[in-house]
């Protein structure tokens, strides 16, 4: 694992980038801009992205950067992303490609990659693209929402659900929107959205294209003009205790730790976002019958429709629409037969199927050691 800091002279803000492998001169991951992020929680984050690659299939290794702002610093945003992309240069360049991740959006990363001097497309082994790189990711916006339904249908398919279900979502962000307008599209039903103010709720099903257009894009939803029969409840845990049969957590790391285990009602719990529970609390939730949906599985389409074009395996030359069907086929195939591997493993006794799983392709199982970051 290696691990640099970013020099950034007048940006007000702390950076890193955290490489945890390369495979064939090649690793990817987000960039991450909160106050609180640390070099530590990026070593965890690269070394499940390792994992998330592994599993798919891709021969590429696992990053992630960090960006923390010094808190009340004055610094335009955009003065941040460009002197991000300068100090990162070098990494780009060198087959360390860092796309979005929590606190920064498309823009974000178009400003930095032109401060590097970097175009994807202008890597050697690159599918080639019929449209630029941002106009590709605002039509693949919604990929790893995408990724996690598709995990969500699959596992109710698997336990035999034949009626709509009850939705719990905690996050209303890129992920959290896509995950409820898709499965709202498959007939299940949206009880409850919860974002930083609190949790939303209607047991008749909450209006999904009302909802987000009532979200602002950081994921804040506007309680002025929400229906009037929808409940609202202020900031805390109400989104664990809705009475739903799936709970998608889209939202912070450790959302469900050991002790808030007795407190799920769902019986599939979905880690949508990275790191979503604790270790414990996943051992716990299945101990006590809960299906857990595990975030190196299902949290991985947008890494995983990044990797097909850094990789050179999607068709190169396809018009935009044939190559998102494309890319969406490809991750829905990868993230459906993992899952229906993990609920295998899990069936038959497995204590931790992931671990069996990524040893099954020659991956880490752990999380970085305690000394991680060890090179720098």
């Amino acid at each position: 694992m290696l691990s640099t800091t970013l020099n950034m002279p007048g940006c007000e803000a702390r950076g890193w980038v955290v490489v945890d492998s390369m495979v064939d001169g090649l690793a990817l991951g987000g960039t991450r801009m909160t106050p609180t992020v640390t070099e530590r929680e990026l070593a965890h984050l690269a070394r499940a992205m390792t994992q998330k690659l592994a599993l798919v299939g891709l021969p590429i290794g696992g990053a992630k950067a960090g960006i923390a702002p010094v808190p009340g610093a004055a610094v335009e945003r955009r003065t941040v992303m460009r002197g991000f992309g300068r100090a990162a240069a070098p990494l780009l360049h060198g087959g360390v490609y860092l796309g979005c991740d929590q606190g920064t959006t498309y823009a974000d990363r178009q400003l930095a990659f032109e401060a590097a001097g970097y175009d994807v497309a202008r890597r050697a082994g690159t599918t080639r693209l019929t449209v630029g790189w941002a106009e590709l990711w605002d039509h693949m916006a919604d990929i790893t929402g995408f990724g996690v339904a598709v995990a969500v249908l699959g596992a109710l398919r698997a336990s035999g659900a034949r009626t709509p279900q009850r939705i719990a979502i905690q996050g209303f962000g890129t992920v959290g929107r896509a995950v409820a307008g898709h499965l709202a599209a498959h007939g299940h039903r949206v009880v409850a959205v919860a974002d930083v103010r609190g949790t939303v709720e209607d047991q008749r099903g909450l209006p999904v294209a009302e909802l987000t257009a009532l979200t602002s894009g950081d994921g804040t939803i506007d309680r002025t003009r929400l229906p009037a029969e929808v409940r609202v409840h202020g900031p805390g845990q109400a989104w664990l205790h809705v009475d739903a049969d799936v709970l998608v957590l889209a939202a912070s790391a450790f959302a469900v730790d050991e002790d808030a285990v007795p407190a799920v009602r769902a019986r599939m719990v979905v880690e949508g976002g990275n790191m979503s529970c604790t270790a414990p609390a996943r051992r716990l939730l299945r101990e006590s019958g809960h299906t857990v949906l595990p975030d190196v599985v299902v949290n991985v389409g947008g890494a995983a429709a990044t990797g097909c074009v850094l990789a050179g395996l999607a068709p190169s030359d396809l018009p935009l629409p044939q190559l998102s069907e494309w890319l969406r086929g490809w991750v829905a195939d990868r993230i459906a037969r993992n899952c229906e591997l993990v609920q295998e493993l899990s069936t038959s006794g497995s204590a931790d199927p992931v671990a069996h799983l990524l040893a099954s392709h020659g991956a880490p199982a752990g999380p970085p050691g305690p000394g991680a970051p060890v090179e720098r």
